[in-house]
């Protein structure tokens, strides 16, 4: 018999190496028993040394793939990961109210964990001001809240500030990630509904091999809600699933290998 099952959309690029990206969203999704759709934004040359090129589709061409996947499936929760330039941003703001996603995860990826800055300017001014005031949670990385925020980050109080002022651009809530962040604090992430303040601890997992993790964590959380959980046990159990895929981690490639999303199968889950 047809089984029926929760669908979510991960709007992002796809990574060659298939540790991040599109590729990590998807294998995400289908952990959790979610259906995964993917509406593509670009197309990258990567491995696990780095990134070698990259080649935006059209505005319109993702917002098609979306729109081809709201109109026949349906979406109960959606994510947006590396969206490139302000264009593929205006559109995806344009169009998420129209088609009534709601349940909306918006991971910046705007700097990289290492501080390298992705987006220009424009774009981030876009992101900021048309997509976010959308987004049911935004997931910033230490990096992405410092430029959110305009502060300097290098507490806890400070993330807790950051959140604040992030939570009044608009979204639902905030989850600063503290992958970032030095010493006993870094994997500490603070999370800001306007109303509550939580710490979301985790135990320290010793390895190089933690590419794909801002998005594995916006994509299971995105699951959790499609899945109708509420938006912080949500985030409790993404948080939980990545620090376990982190402890299963692949050792691949000559650099920074990916998180180990399907760990069961691997004889050791």
């Amino acid at each position: 018999m047809p089984n029926s099952i929760p669908v979510a959309l991960t709007v992002a690029g796809s990574d060659s190496g298939g540790g991040a990206g599109i590729q990590a969203d998807l294998r995400t999704f289908a952990f959790h028993c979610v259906h995964g759709t993917s509406a593509l934004t670009c197309v990258t040359a990567q491995n696990t040394l780095g990134v070698t090129r990259v080649d935006a589709l059209p505005a319109a061409a993702v917002i098609a793939q979306i729109e081809a996947v709201v109109a026949d499936i349906g979406v109960q929760a959606a994510k947006t990961g590396m969206l490139l330039n302000r264009e593929i941003i205006a559109a995806v703001a344009n169009h998420v109210e129209a088609l009534g996603i709601e349940k909306l995860v918006v991971d910046p990826v705007m700097v990289s964990r290492t501080g390298a800055q992705l987006l220009d300017n424009e774009a981030v001014a876009t992101l900021r001001d048309a997509l976010m005031p959308k987004a049911m949670l935004v997931t910033p990385n230490r990096y992405e809240a410092q430029i959110l925020s305009g502060l300097e980050i290098h507490t806890l109080d400070d993330m807790r500030a950051a959140a604040q002022r992030i939570y009044q651009l608009g979204c639902k809530a905030v989850l600063v990630k503290g992958g970032g962040m030095p010493g006993q604090i870094r994997g500490v992430d603070i999370w800001f509904d306007g109303k509550h303040w939580q710490t979301l601890t985790a135990s320290a997992v010793a390895t190089k091999n933690t590419h794909g993790t801002g998005c594995t964590l916006a994509a299971a959380i995105a699951a959790n809600l499609a899945l109708g959980k509420d938006l912080f046990p949500a985030v409790q159990q993404a948080k939980d699933y990545v620090t376990t895929a982190l402890q299963h981690s692949l050792s691949i490639g000559s650099g920074s290998g990916p998180v180990g999303h399907f760990f069961p199968l691997l004889g050791n889950g």
